[in-house]
C-alpha cells in the first residue's frame, strides 16, 4: 500500500538539503539512505535518499537527484509516498494503520453503535 510518509518543507542550506514534516512513526526506517520515494506531484520523483539527519528536532534529508538550493525549493510542498505493509509495523494486536480504521463502526462501551469513521484528521 503506498501511503504518505511526509512532506518536504523548505530548503535548508545551499547543498539541496531540505525540511520534512514527518507523517510516519517509523522515520529513520522510511527516510534511510537509498530509501526510494514516490512523490506527488508524480513529476517530482521517484526521490532516493542521500542522507537523513535531525536538527532542532527537524528532519533534514538530502536527495541523489538534487544537488543545489534551487533544486531543493523546487520540491517545496511535495508529498512522499512510501510502499507500506500496514500489517507489518503492527507490534501488538491494540496496534493499527489509520487505513486499517476507515469505515470501522465505533461503539461505546455499552456495546452501541455511535458512528462509522469516515476520515482521520492530521493536525499539527
Amino acid at each position: 500500500m503506498l501511503l504518505i510518509v511526509g512532506r518536504i518543507g523548505r530548503a535548508q542550506g545551499v547543498r539541496g538539503e531540505v525540511t520534512i514534516e514527518v507523517r510516519t512513526d517509523s522515520p529513520d526506517i522510511r527516510f534511510a539512505p537509498g530509501s526510494v520515494l514516490s512523490t506527488d506531484p508524480i513529476s517530482a520523483g521517484p526521490l532516493t535518499v542521500k542522507s537523513q539527519r535531525w536538527h532542532s528536532g527537524t528532519l533534514v534529508l538530502s536527495f541523489l537527484e538534487i544537488s543545489d538550493r534551487n533544486g531543493a525549493e523546487t520540491l517545496r510542498n511535495t508529498i512522499l509516498l512510501s510502499e507500506v505493509d500496514p500489517t507489518e509495523s503492527n507490534s501488538s494486536e491494540d496496534d493499527f494503520h489509520i487505513s486499517q480504521i476507515i469505515n470501522c463502526h465505533a461503539v461505546n462501551e455499552d456495546g452501541k453503535e455511535i458512528g462509522k469513521v469516515i476520515d482521520v484528521l492530521h493536525l499539527p
